[in-house]
């Protein structure tokens, strides 16, 4: 199992831009899966219109990329305000990625503590009612941070059925 120690998230800045566009990419691929009305563009890119917000600086949302071991093995996109609380001030696990070579090894369950650590506070975690395969995931790992499980809150977030964990860290 990888350790935090193993495992680092470093702040991406829009030097960033390109390497986490390209992963934005391997992700929603991956969840066109359950999201059938991702469609890819004219230019064959699904595209994140929101990721200039992430790497702008210093705002309300944070960009990270997931190192294990040196190697870039994924990123995390968070927030403040979540489409799933009515509190404007909690955090938000926006997107978060791991790529399939470092899935399974703990790399994702380490990267999400290490978050949680990072910015203490109130958290959601979505998860799409479609995507059975990772509601287990985040509830091993919200789980094995807070020592105890924790159910998640069924939601209907527009329009769509969403589980919905929160949490304090």
């Amino acid at each position: 199992m990888t350790t935090s120690a193993n495992v680092k998230l470093r702040a991406a800045t829009a030097a960033d831009a390109e390497l986490l566009g390209n992963l934005l990419e391997l992700y929603i691929h991956d969840l066109s899966a359950w999201f059938p009305q991702v469609q890819l563009g004219p230019d064959g890119r699904f595209g994140y219109p929101a990721l200039p917000q992430y790497v702008a600086g210093p705002s309300d949302r944070w960009a990270w990329l997931i190192e294990h071991q040196g190697q870039v093995a994924g990123f995390v996109l968070a927030r403040r305000g979540s489409p799933a609380a009515d509190d404007p001030a909690v955090l938000d696990v926006a997107e978060f990625f791991v790529l399939r070579g470092f899935r399974g090894l703990g790399v994702g369950f380490a990267a999400a503590h290490v978050l949680w650590k990072l910015l203490p506070g109130t958290w959601t975690v979505r998860v799409s009612a479609r995507n059975t395969a990772a509601l287990p995931f985040w509830q091993a790992t919200i789980a094995g941070y807070l020592a105890r499980p924790l159910s998640p809150v069924e939601r209907s977030i527009a329009g769509k059925p969403w589980l919905v964990f929160q949490f304090g860290s």
